[in-house]
């Protein structure tokens, strides 16, 4: 935060959103020089043990561990500098130093380099390596570029070069994009005399980076490859799920199951390997970046290093492009698919619940009617059991002389006055329970 503000206070991200433009600053470079450069995959590579190898450097056994806080770290001995970057997936290693004016241009000559950083210390970088270079960088005039490219064509033998002119014609830089016997591969870069130091800087620092996100992006093809005859499953196990669709007797629950297992598939290669996918197509990006930087122009008779991954990398781009989308389009499928299914198992339902508040209706039915039959039985039940009672009744009252006609004319002619207040007081409750 600066002193005195007149500004409300700052958002906690503002220092480290402000200083990201500055925090890998290329390097000064005089010519001639050397760098040798590594890159090693730092997945379960800790910070601190970057530390404690970076602290085996001559003179660096004082080396703070807050110094890698910041993901950039430039570091100077006698000799030779170094620049430690560490990033999400890997981190990058480039020593500079002054070239030897005794070192000969030839296939081995840098390979013979006498390093001033400790041969022993670079062979235990914690790590995987999956990029090593080697890069010299001379005075030359470039008046005229097919000579200049005559000479640098010494440093590789036999090997076929590519080469282009950068910034306009200020530098050329050629390279035959192989891997040595050491595990180095080699640039040749040749700049005008008077080319300030930082310009080289970039120049390094492009090239490097240009090689680095090259070959992180390609990292997506092997995945991809592997993964082409699991996709080419899936879509024949899909294409027989939505055929067996069609088929009125397939049993929903096995077409689910079968379902389940497919997009289980799809979806675990997708966890697995989407990350990759898309860091591909972010590394391309950067390297299709580099290449614009670095305003290449052609030299007659050889490719540029544009031409050379347009050709080498584009296809690879794709092939991971395609399995990428091929991922996506399957899982779509795959939920089109379950919303077939799930149609299907909604009608199935759906004509099984009508099947079943039919078998309801005609089971309600059949009860009303032996409830009606129960009714007109217990009507006469009732009408049985008062009848009998008013039987008795009339007996003791002829008895007692109370009586004028016979008890059975008497019930008889009860009969139907009990059946009518019998059904009368029925249809009473009827109305009070169920209103009719």
């Amino acid at each position: 935060m600066l002193e005195d503000s007149l500004l409300p206070a700052d958002d906690p991200l503002r220092l480290v959103l402000h200083n990201e433009v500055h925090a890998r600053p290329p390097a000064r470079i005089r010519l001639p020089a050397a760098i040798i450069y590594v890159a090693v995959l730092n997945d379960g590579v800790s910070r601190a043990e970057e530390h404690a190898h970076l602290q085996r450097l001559p003179g660096q056994q004082a080396l703070a561990p807050e110094a890698l806080n910041g993901n950039f770290l430039r570091l100077r001995s006698e000799g030779f500098s170094l620049k430690w970057e560490r990033h999400s997936e890997f981190t990058r290693y480039s020593v500079v130093q002054a070239l030897p004016p005794e070192l000969e241009a030839g296939p081995a000559a840098l390979d013979a380099l006498a390093l001033r950083v400790p041969p022993e210390w670079l062979g235990r970088i914690p790590g995987r390596t999956f990029v090593a270079i080697k890069m010299v960088l001379l005075e030359r005039s470039l008046t005229f570029a097919p000579s200049a490219l005559a000479e640098a064509r010494g440093w590789f033998g036999e090997h076929a070069v590519v080469a282009s002119t950068m910034g306009g014609g200020h530098s050329i830089v050629v390279t035959d994009f192989r891997l040595r016997a050491s595990g180095f591969e080699h640039l040749v870069v040749f700049s005008e005399p008077g080319t300030p130091d930082t310009r080289v800087g970039r120049i390094s620092q492009r090239l490097l980076e240009l090689e680095t996100y090259r070959l992180m992006a390609l990292r997506g093809l092997p995945v991809a490859k592997a993964l082409a005859p699991t996709l080419a499953q899936v879509e024949a196990d899909l294409a027989g799920v939505t055929a067996r669709l069609e088929q009125r007797d397939a049993s929903e629950a096995a077409l689910l199951d079968d379902l389940i297992a497919t997009a289980a598939r799809i979806e675990h290669a997708t966890a697995a390997h989407g990350y990759r996918f898309a860091a591909t197509q972010a590394y391309h990006a950067i390297v299709e970046n580099r290449i614009a930087e670095l305003h290449e122009g052609k030299v007659a008779g050889v490719q540029t290093l544009g031409e050379f991954m347009q050709r080498r990398l584009s296809p690879a781009i794709a092939t991971v492009t395609a399995t990428a989308q091929r991922l996506a389009a399957l899982s779509q499928r795959i939920e089109r698919t379950s919303a077939l299914l799930r149609t299907r198992v909604d009608i199935a339902t759906e004509s099984q619940n009508q099947q079943l508040l039919t078998q309801i209706g005609d089971g309600q039915r059949t009860q009303l009617r032996m409830q009606a039959t129960v009714e007109g039985l217990s009507l006469a039940a009732i009408t049985y059991y008062v009848v009998s009672l008013l039987a008795y009744g009339f007996k003791a009252l002829k008895h007692e002389d109370l009586l004028p006609v016979s008890p059975e004319l008497a019930v008889g002619a009860a009969i139907p006055l009990v059946l009518a207040a019998v059904w009368w007081t029925t249809r009473r409750i009827h109305r009070k329970f169920f209103g009719h």
